[in-house]
């Protein structure tokens, strides 16, 4: 048992305190206790104590095994009261955060919850250990929101401070554009193209900023929104680029689908979705956009033409920053590598999600997924 609560111990600060899955691997494969030079189990207990994250260790049984100062606050405990060998369920009778330990035992898998008790908002994090033992994180969402808002004003600030010189260089490169002569046009056509791309991505970054830090259904200005004008529109704002290579939109949808949703946003994503596939699309090619209805859901596809996307950009594709193989772009442009990740947080905010694909007769096919659709017997 004190072998199970070492490791158990471990596994708690290394999801709390940042000490890192190797780290916890390795400790996982050792027998004999902690290996050598690490700091034994009641060193980490005592730094338990002194973390401002609650944190609660469950036995085999759900009995508590430890619980430190912190999750007896939270939990309104008495402290002088012995809690440990006490089955958890004496002392917390919650129904949500006791499915939670169950299905954590069951799957062997970390499960979060949002969970509010005495008058607190909290996170809470059930991870699953060896031999049966389980670690219960309690975290107040107030802190977490506090973070949050610190990091988005941080992105904010940054991208406020980039945009004055930025705007600044723009102008320069234009009054340079206005003079240039065969030895250094190409020097200012490339400047004027990064700076263009930086301005991009400071735009990007900001709006990526504000939409991890919105909750699903908060943060939205809902209206009634008609898709198939809207994708008409949006494609319409992308003509100058796809007539030139010939590229035309073919669009499946019903007379009318409306869903409920944030128009801006809806815009943004379909814009990006769009510019994307036009982007890998071949010259004379056509995107392929169909609208449907699945019950109370709205799925949007855009199809293209072009090669499709291979295991790593399956994998990857929605992270920051991920950029798949440039051979496979028809087109010159490049992107701030972020256009996806931000239809990936507008689906999330609102409650939906995104998904890719190759088709079977070849090229991609990312498909969003939205709540909320309004049609026939379905009040707006």
């Amino acid at each position: 048992m004190a072998r199970s609560l070492e490791l158990l111990v471990a596994l708690a600060l290394g999801a709390g305190l940042g000490l890192g899955f190797g780290l916890l691997l390795g400790l996982w494969r050792r027998r004999g206790g902690l290996s050598r030079g690490l700091p034994r189990a009641r060193q980490l207990l005592s730094w338990m104590d002194s973390s401002a994250t609650g944190w609660i260790l469950l036995d085999r049984s759900g009995s508590i095994g430890h619980i430190n100062p912190r999750a007896e606050r939270i939990l309104q405990l008495d402290a002088g009261r012995l809690l440990v060998g006490q089955p958890f369920t004496e002392i917390c009778t919650d129904p949500e955060l006791a499915s939670s330990i169950r299905i954590a035992r069951r799957q062997d898998r970390p499960q979060r919850l949002e969970w509010h008790s005495g008058g607190q908002d909290l996170d809470v994090m059930v991870v699953p250990g060896r031999d049966g033992w389980l670690g219960v994180q309690l975290q107040s969402r107030r802190s977490l929101d506090a973070q949050l808002e610190q990091q988005e004003r941080w992105v904010s600030d940054v991208a406020h401070e980039l945009k004055t010189p930025l705007t600044a260089l723009l102008l320069v490169g234009d009054s340079l554009a206005a003079q240039v002569n065969s030895q250094n046009a190409r020097l200012v056509e490339r400047l004027q193209r990064e700076l263009l791309r930086l301005q991009e991505l400071v735009g990007d970054l900001l709006e990526l900023s504000r939409l991890e830090n919105t909750l699903p259904g908060l943060g939205q200005r809902a209206t009634l929104v008609d898709l198939p004008p809207l994708v008409e529109q949006v494609w319409a704002n992308l003509r100058p680029l796809a007539d030139p290579r010939g590229i035309r939109l073919d669009l499946q949808a019903p007379a009318q689908i409306q869903l409920r949703g944030d128009s801006s946003r809806l815009h943004r994503a379909l814009l990006n979705l769009l510019d994307n596939a036009l982007r890998f699309s071949p010259d004379g090619g056509v995107v392929a956009v169909s609208l449907a209805r699945r019950g109370d859901w709205c799925q949007i596809g855009v199809a293209d033409q072009g090669a499709g996307l291979s295991e790593d950009d399956l994998l990857h594709l929605f992270e920051r920053f991920y950029r798949g193989d440039p051979a496979r772009a028809r087109g010159q442009r490049t992107g701030s590598g972020l256009g996806l990740s931000i239809v990936q947080q507008i689906a999330v905010t609102h409650g939906g999600r995104i998904q890719a694909s190759n088709q079977p007769g070849g090229g991609a096919l990312l498909e969003l997924i939205l709540p909320g659709v309004v049609g026939p017997g379905r009040p707006g």
